[in-house]
């Protein structure tokens, strides 16, 4: 397993669940001092990551794209896979298509998670599933010519009525006409909707793509009540081999984040693959 550590460039997301703001250049220093094998940045648009602007620091610093996430078309421009209006579920596979593009070139997978969007007045359940089925297929292959996976994540139920656990996200991806979805393991969300979370990353072991690391609290791991030695353990079993990356709020600050980060990393993931399956 490898470590990774998020990067968000969005002003409009300030406050939320990232370690590093604003400044890609000063966050992947300071990934690489503390020793992260790579980022997660989460661009308010595909040109915030282009290679002329990436591929430097990336080689400057020893560093990786883990993953981009897409999370600015909802932020910023409110659009969503689910909406009701087909101009704006265009416009969203628009601007997720993107930044897979952009992503593709630094060799990195893009993240859908808040807009998968939700039913509600206007498309009921069964309308918006039918447009996220349909939308994750066209853009997983889409991900697909540019060789790299889609990232899905299903989040708690207070961020979207759609997917929440596990294992809807594996139903949902072997509904999906496409076989380059993966999925997004947030161990925030998984503290508000498994009641086990070693036991559901079992269970999805053969879709588990990416992790995202966080305490119960969303603070840095060790932060919270999450006993991490458990989940450690199940993804090693499992052979999981891609980035635990932590998306989580940046407490007491960013730098303290990262650092608790990345010890809590070495102390449980690291160790796990060192260890062996249990």
């Amino acid at each position: 397993m490898r470590s990774a550590v998020t990067i968000s460039l969005v002003k409009e997301a300030k406050g939320g669940p990232f370690v590093f703001w604003d400044d890609l250049a000063g966050g992947c220093r300071k990934a690489a001092e503390l020793g992260f094998d790579a980022v997660e940045i989460f661009p308010p648009g595909p040109e915030a990551i282009s290679g002329d602007v990436v591929l430097p620091l990336l080689k400057d610093n020893g560093l990786r794209v883990a993953a981009v996430g897409t999370g600015a078309g909802w932020v910023i421009h409110r659009l969503t896979l689910t909406s009701p209006d087909a101009t704006i579920r265009g416009r969203a596979k628009d601007f997720i298509r993107s930044i897979i593009y952009a992503a593709s070139a630094l060799g990195a997978p893009a993240i859908i998670g808040s807009m998968q969007g939700r039913w509600a007045e206007g498309v009921d359940c069964d309308a918006a599933m039918h447009y996220l089925e349909a939308a994750l297929a066209e853009l997983g292959d889409h991900a697909k010519l540019h060789g790299v996976p889609l990232i899905y994540e299903p989040l708690n139920r207070y961020e979207t009525n759609l997917i929440n656990t596990m294992s809807e996200g594996v139903a949902l991806l072997d509904a999906l006409k496409t076989d380059n979805v993966k999925l997004l393991a947030d161990l925030f969300h998984l503290n508000i909707e498994e009641a086990d979370i070693a036991g559901a990353l079992r269970g999805a072991a053969r879709h588990v793509g990416h992790v995202h690391l966080a305490d119960s609290n969303r603070r840095p791991a060790t932060c919270g009540h999450t006993d991490f030695g458990p989940i450690a353990r199940a993804l090693a079993d499992v052979g999981y081999r891609g980035y635990i990356s932590a998306e989580c709020l940046p407490y007491p600050d960013s730098d303290g984040a990262a650092a608790t980060t990345i010890a809590a990393f070495r102390k449980f993931f690291a160790a796990s693959v060192a260890d062996g399956p249990h």
